[in-house]
């Protein structure tokens, strides 16, 4: 089997980022993470990537003075010096131009903590019990143009508990995000993840759905 060899694009810490390459450990798993990259040199999830004995590399993004579009000509350069098919981008906290989206059209995926297309954007889980939903998650979506935006890989749900705080529901959606990011890096790298308008399906040839798209 060829393992799809893989980046992922972290700001911080990287939890995700563990997660994927957790499961990318396992030689039946369709894909490989062949390196790491970050925007900020002093990302904890360097050092973690590091230990592991995978690549890494720094694009800072204040070295272009606010040229989002030259900052991310460098991190191309960076991933086809690496020889990478995929990217996952994992805390990655840059709003990308159409520049590198379509650089990497259908090969680029993001975790969001939202059940999308409810809740773009930041503070996703204040916003969740301050509208007093009843069920809460976290979206594995490919990357469009628009922010938070693109087909719908697999989905995860919580139920959002009355005594919940910002704090409680982010660390339910956070285990949630652990498990669905593994699912769908495997369902795209194996190529059963299958775009259709604005769908994702994930079957065999007849079309039909084979695999699971929402957790549990």
């Amino acid at each position: 089997m060829s393992r799809r060899r893989t980046a992922i694009l972290i700001s911080g810490r990287g939890t995700n980022m563990s997660a994927l390459i957790s499961a990318a450990m396992d030689p039946g798993f369709p894909a490989e993470i062949a390196l790491v990259l970050s925007n900020r040199p002093d990302a904890k999830g360097l050092e973690r990537a590091a230990e592991f004995g995978i690549a890494t590399a720094v694009v800072d993004h204040t070295d272009f003075a606010g040229d989002r579009q030259a900052f991310e000509r460098q991190v191309d350069a960076a991933l086809k010096d690496h020889r990478i098919e995929l990217v996952a981008l994992a805390g990655f906290m840059r709003i990308l131009t159409p520049f590198l989206v379509n650089a990497w059209s259908n090969r680029m995926i993001n975790i969001h903590p939202a059940l999308l297309p409810a809740f773009k954007g930041l503070a996703t889980h204040e916003r969740a019990l301050e509208e007093g939903v009843k069920l809460h998650g976290a979206t594995v979506h490919y990357v469009s143009a628009e922010m938070d935006d693109g087909p719908i890989i697999v989905q995860g749900a919580v139920p959002v508990l009355d005594t919940d705080t910002p704090e409680t529901l982010a660390a339910r959606v956070l285990d949630v995000e652990h498990r669905i990011y593994p699912k769908a890096l495997e369902l795209v790298a194996s190529g059963k993840a299958r775009i259709s308008g604005a769908r994702v399906t994930a079957g065999g040839n007849d079309g039909e759905t084979a695999e699971p798209l929402i957790w549990p």
